[in-house]
C-alpha cells in the first residue's frame, strides 16, 4: 500500500539539507581513532560460545548490511514509520541513534547477564514515552506494544541470518538454522514480546511476514527516512574516513537494495536493475570474506561505525573469553540482577499507570531530551 503522510510535507519541510547530510559537528568530520577499551566480560550472557546466532551475527554482513536492512523495511510499518518521524532522531542524530541500535543488539547477544538486564530496563524506559498518534492510519502507535516490539525483533534476526547466508558463507545447515530461531526466541525474552508469538522455525517466520504484507505501507515519510537510511555512508557513518565512504557508498546502498523482494521495492521507493543484483552480490561475498578474515580490520571499522557497540564485540572478535563460563536463563539473571518483572509485564503495569494518569509524558515531536544511557562493560 502506498500512502502519503498526511503530516509529512511539514515533517519533510523541517528535514533540512544539514540534516540530509549528517552535517552536524559531531557528525560531519571523522573522529581520530582511539583504541577499542578492553573490558570485563563476567560470563558468557545467555548464549553459549558455540553459538549458532553469535557466529551470524559476528559476520562482517551484520554491522555492514544487516542492520541497514532490517532498520530499512521497519519502516513499512506505519505506526512504527509514525513513532520514528515524531521523534526525529533519525535525522537528527543519525549516527548515535545507529549506533545505540548497534549496541542493544550486540549486548543481549554477546554481554554478561547483568549487562543485558540492565539494558532491556532502560529499553523499556526509553519507549514508554515513544507513543502517539499516526498520521497515516489514524490510530495509535505505542513503541512498547507487543506487536510493535516483534516486527523490529524479527526483521533484525531475519535481515541479519538474510545477509549472512547472500554475501557470507550461505545457508545454514538446517539444524543450524532451528537453532538459530530458537535464539531468536530466547533474545525476544528481553523485549516485551507475547514468548507465544515468536516464530520459532523457517515456515513460521515466513508465514509472520506473509501476514504482516497486506499491513505494510510505503508512506512518503517512510520512503524518505529509507532513503536516508540508505545513503548511510554520507548520512550516517560520517566518522569513517572520506575515500572509504566515497567508494564503499554506492556499493552498500545497492547491496541493500539487491536484498529486497521486487515486490517490496515500490513500497520502499528504490529500484535497481537485475544486473546491478548480481553484481553487487558477487563484489560483496568477495569483500566480506575478505574482511571476515581480519579481526582487526572489522574492530577498527566498528569503532567507527559504532563506538558503543565495538566495546561490547571487539572481545568476540579478538577471541577473549569471559571471567566465567556460566550461560544464565533470562529469569535467573532478572532475579538477580534488575527488575524481576518480564519486560511483558513490565508493560502491563506501564498501561495501568497510564490509564491512572500516572506516567511520564510522551516525548515532543523532534525532541532533543538527554538520551538514556544503556549498561555498558566494565573496562579492565
Amino acid at each position: 500500500m502506498l500512502l502519503r503522510n498526511p503530516g509529512s510535507a511539514v515533517s519533510n519541510s523541517a528535514h533540512s539539507s544539514s540534516a540530509r547530510s549528517g552535517s552536524t559537528r559531531s557528525d560531519s568530520a571523522p573522529t581520530r581513532r582511539r583504541a577499542v577499551p578492553a573490558v570485563v566480560r563476567r560470563d558468557y550472557g545467555f548464549f553459549a560460545p558455540e553459538s549458532v546466532a553469535r557466529r551470524v551475527w559476528s559476520y562482517p554482513t551484520s554491522a555492514l548490511l544487516g542492520f541497514i536492512r532490517a532498520v530499512t523495511i521497519e519502516h513499512l510499518d506505519p505506526d512504527l514509520a509514525a513513532a520514528v518521524d515524531a521523534s526525529g532522531q533519525v535525522l537528527q542524530r543519525p549516527s548515535l541513534r545507529y549506533d545505540r541500535t548497534v549496541q542493544y543488539f550486540a549486548t543481549v547477544l554477546y554481554g554478561d547477564a547483568e549487562t543485558v538486564i540492565q539494558s532491556s530496563d532502560v529499553l523499556m524506559k526509553i519507549h514508554s514515552r515513544a507513543r502517539g498518534t499516526d498520521p497515516v492510519t489514524g490510530g495509535e502507535f505505542d513503541s512498547n506494544r507487543p506487536s510493535s516490539q516483534l516486527w523490529i525483533h524479527m526483521t533484525a534476526w531475519h535481515s541479519i541470518l538474510y545477509v549472512y547466508e547472500k554475501f557470507g558463507p550461505g545457508p545454514l545447515a538446517p539444524a543450524e538454522e532451528a537453532e538459530y530461531w530458537r535464539e531468536c526466541a530466547r533474545a525476544a525474552e528481553f523485549q516485551p514480546i507475547e514468548p507465544g508469538s515468536v516464530p520459532r522455525t523457517r515456515a513460521e517466520v515466513r508465514e509472520y511476514f506473509e501476514e504482516w504484507r497486506p499491513r505494510l505501507v510505503g508512506s512518503e515519510v517512510a520512503q524518505y527516512n529509507v532513503d536516508f537510511i540508505l545513503d548511510g555512508m554520507r548520512t550516517i557513518f560520517t566518522r569513517l574516513p572520506r575515500r572509504v565512504r566515497v567508494v564503499a557508498g554506492p556499493v552498500i546502498r545497492a547491496g541493500v537494495i539487491a536484498t529486497y523482494p521486487r515486490w517490496m521495492r515500490g513500497l520502499l521507493g528504490v529500484q535497481q536493475a537485475r544486473i546491478v543484483d548480481s553484481g553487487v552480490t558477487a563484489l560483496l561475498r568477495v569483500s566480506m570474506a575478505y574482511l571476515a578474515r581480519r579481526p582487526a580490520g572489522q574492530v577498527a571499522f566498528l569503532e567507527a561505525i559504532s563506538p558503543h557497540g565495538a566495546p561490547v564485540l571487539a572481545p568476540i572478535l579478538r577471541g577473549e573469553a569471559p571471567e566465567s563460563s556460566r550461560v544464565w536463563t533470562p529469569a535467573e539473571a532478572r532475579a538477580k540482577f534488575g527488575d524481576p518483572r518480564t519486560p511483558v509485564e513490565q508493560y502491563r503495569d506501564q498501561l495501568r499507570a497510564r490509564a491512572a494518569a500516572d506516567s511520564e509524558t510522551p516525548y515532543e515531536r523532534g525532541h532533543h531530551d538527554a538520551l538514556l544511557d544503556f549498561a555498558t562493560p566494565a573496562e579492565r
